[in-house]
This record gives structure tokens, sequence and C-alpha cells, in this order.
């Protein structure tokens, strides 16, 4: 599992390494400022990949002395920053969007070349990142999840430029290569300020999502059937991969341990089965209230 995800974040390196060359190119040659925002927005997405990279071979490092609950803050350490810089590639392209719209004049530029690069960054994202999702939700990587999102909006924004340097070979209507640079600037941003949202949720260790809470509970109130009467203080956070999760079941006061523990036991696998890569702790208390430690 671990090395697929190496793998995965590897391979969305070497790919976003090669349509940066084929961008930066294609940019300088022709003038494009919509072009060139784009290769701005990949070489994001290329730093962005070294960080998954980075954080998923640490991630995979087992617990040790140092982190006795693993390394799997670094995965959500990585969606954070990759976000960070999904906003400052959206803020530098605004910033040249808006200098060649007001002061720069709508010099030309030949966008045969643009067109067919950006066809080709299209194709390549959307197969890259397909398979990065698939990988992502496979393992539950919130890194590499980042980073298929990250080419997603590459996908959208190298297709938006390729329309618009489509209509400008057509039309001849340079101001719209301006123009499609600052809507590019705007999906970029939105994205950004999404994947860092969430990143910074797990961070802070905010709870899971409340569709998942609600699982957690009702997932909880079906083994009522099974000798658990109530359950208080469900807490929930994301770390890396993994979702933990902290229980406290109130039990009868004349059923045994052993009983107690397998049904624990029980509970636990089927959180697991519901949310995948769960780590439970679950507290069981006595119905006798004053054998209650009050909390």
């Amino acid at each position: 599992m671990n090395l697929q995800k190496k793998f995965a974040a590897g391979f969305s390196i070497c790919s976003n390494a090669l349509i940066i060359v084929l961008k930066l190119i294609a940019g300088y040659l022709s003038g494009s400022i919509s072009i060139i925002s784009e290769a701005v927005h990949s070489l994001s997405d290329m730093l962005a990949s070294v960080l998954t990279y980075f954080s998923v071979v640490r991630s995979a490092v087992p617990a040790d002395k140092s982190h006795p609950f693993g390394h799997g803050r670094y995965e959500d350490m990585s969606g954070f920053i990759e976000g960070l810089l999904i906003i400052f590639a959206s803020l530098f392209i605004f910033a040249e969007a808006v200098k060649k719209l007001f002061f720069q004049g709508n010099t030309g530029f030949e966008p045969l070349l643009g067109i067919w690069v950006m066809a080709f960054a299209v194709i390549a994202n959307f197969a890259v990142s397909t398979y990065l999702f698939k990988v992502a939700k496979k393992t539950d990587s919130i890194a590499l999840l980042a980073d298929a999102e990250h080419l997603r909006t590459d996908i959208y924004s190298s297709f938006g430029v390729l329309l618009g340097l489509i209509l400008i070979k057509l039309t001849g209507v340079r101001i719209l290569d301006p123009i499609i640079a600052l809507t590019v600037a705007v999906l970029i941003l939105k994205t950004g300020l999404s994947i860092t949202k969430t990143a910074l949720n797990n961070l802070l260790d905010g709870s899971l999502p409340e569709k998942e809470v609600k699982l957690i509970t009702d997932t909880v109130k079906s083994f009522e059937s099974s000798g658990v009467l109530s359950f208080r203080n469900i807490k929930s956070r994301r770390v890396g991969a993994y979702k933990d999760i902290e229980i406290t079941l109130i039990f009868p006061s004349d059923m045994t341990i052993l009983e107690c523990h397998n049904i624990c036991d029980e509970l636990e696998i089927r959180l697991e089965q519901e949310l995948g890569n769960t780590r439970a702790v679950i507290h069981a208390e006595p119905e006798c209230k004053k054998c209650i430690k009050k909390v």
C-alpha cells in the first residue's frame, strides 16, 4: 500500500516536470501571458508533488519513541503547504495578467504552439489526476488527494486557456489572453483556499466531517441490542490517513470485563468497516451512577 502511494507521488512529479518545460517553452516563444500563467501553475503543482512524495514517505514510517502516535501529520502539513502554494501561484498570475491588460497593451503572438501544448497538458493531467484520485481513495491519503485536486484545477485552467487560444487564433482578439489568465487565477485561488482549510482543520485536531460523525454515532447505536446501554464523549479527528475516534460506552454493572471487552472489539471492527483506517479508543463504564467518574 505504501509502495503504491510512493509510486503515485513520484509519477506525479515526473508528469509535472515535463508539462512545466513544455509550457515554459510555448509561453516564451509565443509571448502569451495565459500560457506563462499556466506554467507557473504547473510549477506550483511540481513543488506540491515533491512535498507529497516527501510526506507519504515520512508518514509511512512506523510509530517510534519520538512519535508514539505515528507520522501521519506529515501528510496534513503537506496538504496545508500545497494549499498555500496554490494561493501564491494564483496571486502571481493575477498580478501578471493585470499588468499586461492595463499597462503593456495587447502585443501580438502566435497561439498555435500553445494550442498543441495545452491540449497535451489537459490529456496528461487528466490521466495522472484520475490515477492519483484512485490511489488516494484506496489509501485514504490526504496528501495524494490534495495533489490530485491540485492537478484537477490544472485540467480546468489548461482547458480554459486552450479554448481561449483557439478563439484568439480564429478571431484575432488578443485581449482575451490576459482575461483568460485572470479567470485561471480566480479558479486556482478558490481551490487553494479549500485545500488549506481542510488541511488546517486536521492539523488543529478539528472534528471529522458531520457525515462521518453521524456514521460513528449510528454504528455505536447499533450495538445497543448487544448490551450497550448508552454512550457519551464521542471525539474524532483525522491524522494523516487515519481517523482517531474516542468513545465512552455504558454497560450493565453486572456484565463481566470479558463481555465488555468483546463488544468493544466488535465495535472497533465495525468502525473500521464503515469508515476505513480507524484507530478507536473505547472506554467502558458501569451503569451504576456512583461508580461513574464525573468528566
